[in-house]
C-alpha cells in the first residue's frame, strides 16, 4: 500500500518530537546528575576509594603550680598488623596469643581482618617492653611493632586520688583525667588518599593531610613539695598507728587553691587494675563524711562571736558537765576546769562552754551560721565523688541535739567542708570555693588559654569577728589543747578533734577519729592543713597523734613558702606549749568508761594494757605528777569499780 507523502511527514515529525524529547530528558538527567547531583557522587566515589590513616594527639601534660610535671605520657610499643602480608594467620595467632596472653581465636580474627592494618589485636596495645621484645624476636610476616603513648606517672602514687589515670585509649576515666578530658585529649589528625581494593595509591590522586592538636597543659594549684610533706607524715601515721584510713589537705585560706591533698590507702595510676575499685573511686579527703569532734566547735565559736552572745574576756564556770534538758552533756575534763574566761574555754576545748554559746545563739542562728559556712552542702570542687555531708533535720532539733552540735557530735561532715568552713573563719570571714586545676596552656606556645580565678560564695563573719577567732585558736596552740602544733617563731593556730566513730546510727566503742586542723601565721594565714586519722590502732588522741603530723607539714610548708619566723607571738615565758616539761598531775580515771576517758583526756599520754570497756587500775596513782616523755598507763576490764 502506497504512503503518502503527508502521512510519512507526519511520522518524521512524530519521531523528530519524540527525539527531541528523549534527547531533551537525557541533557536534562545529565546535567542533573552532573550539577546537582555531581558533588555528592564525586564525594560517594571518593569514600569508596580513599584510605585515611589517623595519627593520634598527645594528651596534655599535668603539672604542679610551679611547672613540675605530675603527669606527662611516654612512648610505648603497639602491635599492628597488615593483613595482606601475614603468611599463614594461623600460626602467625598462635604464637602471638600465647605472649599477649589472649585466646587464639580472638587474635585470629583480629589479624585477618579485612582492612589496611590493624592495631585493635587483643592485648596488643601499649605492650610491655619483654613482651615487645619477644615479638619482635619472632619475626612474623605482617606482624610490626608501632610507637603509641601511655600516661606516665613520674611521682608515682603522689596525689593519686586527684589525679585519676586513663583508659587503654587515653580517655580520662577518674580524677582530674576524667573531669578535664576535653581540655587534655586533644583532635586526632590524619592523611587521606585514593586507593585500590589492595591499598595501592591511584595514579593522579592527591593526598589531603590534617595534623593532629595535642590536647592542652593543665597546671593545677597544688604545691608538689607541699604534696610531698602530705604523703610523708600519711606513710608515718600507716606505720605508726595501722589506722583504718587516713588523710590531709592544705590549702590556702585566702583563695580556695589546694596546695596538698592525699590518703591513705593509695595506688598506683598506671596500675589500677591491682587495687579494689572502693580505693581508687574513693577521695577520702572530699568523701568521707563523719562527726568531726572538737574541730567543729570553730565553727560555734564564730557564730557566738559574730553575734556578740559572748565576750572572750567574760568567766565561766565548769563544773565537768551541763545539765540540758535532764541529760548530762559531759566536759572532756571529767572533773572539770573551774572557773575560767571563755577565751580559756576555747583553749581547754571545754564542752559546757561551747553548750553554753550554742544555747545563747539558738538553734535558728546557730544552724543558720553551720549552712553558711557551708555545711550540708557539696563545695563544689573540681574533683569527683564529693559528699554533702548530714546536719540535722531544725524541726527536730531539741535542747539535746542543740548542745550536742554546738561541740561537733551529731553532724556528718567532710574533712573539705571543714577546710572551707575554717579558712572563712580565720581569713576575714569570706567561705571561698576551693579548687584545684589552676589554668590551661597551649602545649607548644605556652600561652594561657584559660584560667581559674578565686571565688567568693558568701561573707559569713566580720572581718573584725575574724581576728578574734585567729587570737583564740593561737591560744589554743600556745596555751592550749594544741600545743604538740607549736612551732618555734612561727604563729600558728589551730584546733584538736577526737570523734567517736558511727556505724549503723551508733557509736562504735573504742573507734575513733582523731584529728587537728591548723593554720599560719596566726595573725595573716597563707596555709591551712587539715589532718585526720581513723581509728588509730592505739589509744591516743587529736591532739597527740594529729597536731603533731599537722606540725610537720606546716613547718616544712612555711619554710618552702619562705614565710620568715618571727618573734611577735606569745611570749616564752607565758607559753605553755614550752612549757609542756612542767609536770602533769595524773587524774583519777578508775572506774570511769573507756567513752569517758577518750572524751575527757584527749591530751594525756596514756598508754592502754587489756580489754573491756572501764578503767579497773592505773599507773601511776591519781595525784602523782610526771614530768614530759612520762606515760600514764591504764588497765581495762568489764566491770566498773565505781
Amino acid at each position: 500500500m502506497r504512503v503518502s507523502n503527508a502521512t510519512v511527514r507526519r511520522r518524521i515529525f512524530i519521531i523528530l518530537i519524540v527525539g527531541v524529547v528523549l534527547y531533551s530528558a537525557l541533557v536534562t538527567r545529565l546535567g542533573y546528575v552532573q550539577l546537582i547531583e555531581g558533588p555528592k557522587l564525586s564525594q560517594m566515589s571518593d569514600e569508596l576509594l580513599k584510605r585515611e590513616i589517623k595519627f593520634q594527639p598527645n594528651r596534655g601534660r599535668i603539672l604542679d603550680r610551679s611547672g613540675n610535671e605530675l603527669v606527662t605520657n611516654m612512648t610505648v610499643p603497639t602491635l599492628v598488623s597488615v593483613g595482606a602480608q601475614i603468611k599463614d594467620p594461623k600460626e602467625t595467632a598462635r604464637q602471638l596469643a600465647v605472649i599477649l596472653e589472649q585466646k587464639e581465636e580472638d587474635v585470629f580474627r583480629a589479624i585477618t581482618k579485612k582492612a589496611m592494618s590493624n592495631n585493635q589485636i587483643p592485648g596488643g596495645r601499649k605492650l610491655s617492653v619483654e613482651k615487645a621484645r619477644k615479638i619482635q624476636e619472632l619475626n612474623l610476616p605482617g606482624i610490626y611493632l608501632a610507637g603509641d603513648t601511655k600516661r606516665f606517672y613520674p611521682n608515682g602514687t603522689m596525689a593519686a586520688h586527684i589525679l585519676g589515670f586513663t583508659g587503654i585509649d587515653n580517655q580520662g576515666l577518674t580524677g582530674l583525667e576524667k573531669i578535664y578530658d576535653p581540655f587534655l585529649m586533644g583532635t586526632e589528625g590524619h592523611i587521606s588518599f585514593p586507593s585500590d581494593a589492595k591499598g595501592r595509591v591511584l595514579p593522579g590522586g592527591t593526598e589531603d593531610y590534617v595534623a593532629p592538636v595535642n590536647g592542652m597543659d593543665m597546671y593545677l594549684t597544688l604545691d608538689s613539695a607541699i604534696q610531698s610533706f602530705i604523703e610523708r607524715e600519711l606513710d608515718q601515721a600507716v606505720v605508726a598507728y595501722q589506722p583504718d584510713d587516713v588523710l590531709a589537705i592544705a590549702m590556702n585560706p585566702k583563695t580556695g587553691e589546694i596546695l596538698g591533698m592525699g590518703s591513705r590507702p593509695t595506688f598506683q595510676p598506671d596500675a589500677y587494675r591491682d587495687y579494689p575499685s572502693e580505693v581508687y573511686n574513693r577521695n577520702l579527703p572530699i568523701w568521707k563524711t563523719y562527726e568531726p569532734g572538737s574541730t567543729f566547735k570553730i565553727v560555734t565559736l564564730a557564730a557566738a562571736l559574730n553575734e556578740g552572745v559572748i565576750n572572750l574576756n567574760e568567766g565561766f564556770y565548769d563544773p565537768g558537765f551541763i545539765n540540758v534538758a535532764g541529760k548530762r552533756l559531759r566536759c572532756w575534763k571529767r572533773q572539770g576546769h573551774g572557773q575560767e574566761t571563755m577565751l580559756e574555754v576555747v583553749e581547754n576545748s571545754c564542752n559546757p562552754g561551747f553548750v553554753t554559746m550554742g544555747q545563747r545563739l539558738q538553734k535558728e542562728r546557730l544552724f543558720d551560721y553551720i549552712k553558711k559556712f557551708g555545711f550540708g552542702q557539696k563545695t563544689g570542687i573540681d574533683l569527683i565523688g564529693e559528699e554533702n555531708g548530714l546536719l540535722f533535720n531544725l524541726k527536730k532539733v531539741g535542747p539535746v541535739e542543740l548542745g550536742t552540735t554546738s561541740f561537733g557530735q551529731g553532724v556528718s561532715v567532710t574533712p573539705i567542708q571543714q577546710m572551707a568552713a575554717v579558712s572563712a573563719a580565720i581569713n576575714g570571714g569570706k567561705l571561698m570555693k576551693p579548687f584545684v586545676a589552676k589554668e590551661w596552656r597551649d602545649s607548644v606556645t605556652h600561652d594561657v588559654v584559660a584560667r581559674t580565678l578565686p571565688t567568693e560564695v558568701r561573707q559569713v563573719i566580720t572581718e573584725e569577728t575574724s581576728a578574734k577567732v585567729r587570737h583564740a585558736l593561737e591560744s589554743v596552740v600556745a596555751q592550749g589543747t594544741g600545743n604538740k602544733a607549736f612551732i618555734e617563731g612561727y604563729r600558728v593556730g589551730g584546733k584538736t578533734g577526737t570523734a567517736q566513730k558511727v556505724k549503723n546510727g551508733r557509736y562504735v566503742d573504742g573507734e575513733y577519729i582523731v584529728s587537728f586542723i591548723g593554720f599560719a601565721p596566726a595573725d595573716d594565714p597563707q596555709l591551712v592543713v587539715y589532718f585526720a586519722v581513723d581509728n588509730p590502732k592505739a589509744l591516743a588522741f587529736g591532739g597527740l597523734i594529729a597536731a603533731p603530723s599537722v606540725k610537720s607539714i606546716m613547718e616544712s610548708s612555711l619554710q618552702h613558702l619562705n614565710v620568715p619566723k618571727r618573734k611577735d607571738g606569745i611570749p616564752k615565758e607565758i607559753n605553755k606549749a614550752l612549757g609542756e616539761r612542767a609536770p602533769i598531775e595524773v587524774p583519777n580515771m578508775v572506774g570511769q568508761s573507756m567513752r569517758d576517758v577518750v572524751t575527757t583526756y584527749d591530751t594525756l599520754p596514756l598508754v592502754v594494757s587489756g580489754k573491756g570497756q572501764y578503767v579497773i587500775q592505773q599507773s601511776p596513782a591519781p595525784g602523782v605528777k610526771i614530768d614530759e616523755g612520762g606515760k600514764i598507763r591504764i588497765y581495762l576490764g568489764d566491770k566498773s569499780t565505781n
